[in-house]
């Protein structure tokens, strides 16, 4: 067993902090793991507890990261839990910006390029039927909805993350 646990935490904790953890969330997610870990060294035997902690550690940081990410920021208030899972202003504005530069490229198409691409990606047309309405083989159809995602492409460029 280590005698040192001080210095150990302390590693695990700069490790953490690395990975974009706060001081404090670093220190919760070390007594977590380091629970796990006394737990775990009840009915095993553990030959690199230093190890078996950071690991611990780093996936507890992990986990929560994705869960933040799924359901958003918690915030805890006496008894009820409050989740804030509206975007950002910013997220909202950068958004708004790539929609209206779609809406420009969209427009830039020729209109036919523009109805037949619109009728598969929006309306959930298959190529066949498209084909049909516009009296089009489905290769021309095909050729329509390669050239709009092409030239959406080129004119999204930069503003698509």
């Amino acid at each position: 067993m280590i005698e040192d646990w001080p210095r150990v935490f302390a590693r695990v904790k700069a490790a953490l902090r690395l990975h974009g953890r706060t001081g404090h969330d670093a220190e919760d997610l070390v007594q977590e793991a380091f629970v796990r870990l006394a737990n775990y060294e009840r009915q095993n035997v553990v030959e690199k507890p230093e190890a078996f902690l950071m690991t611990t550690a780093i996936n507890l940081s992990t986990d929560r990261y994705r869960a933040r990410a799924i359901r958003g920021e918690q915030v805890l208030l006496e008894d009820d839990v409050l989740v804030d899972t509206a975007p950002g202003i910013e997220e909202v504005m950068l958004s708004r910006e790539r929609i209206d530069r779609l809406s420009q490229c969209l427009q830039r198409l020729p209109e036919k390029t523009r109805n037949i691409f619109l009728a598969h990606r929006v309306e959930g047309l298959a190529y066949k039927e498209i084909a049909r309405l516009h009296g089009l083989s489905v290769s021309s159809v095909e050729k329509h909805v390669a050239k709009a995602m092409l030239m959406l492409s080129n004119g999204m460029e930069g503003w698509y993350p």
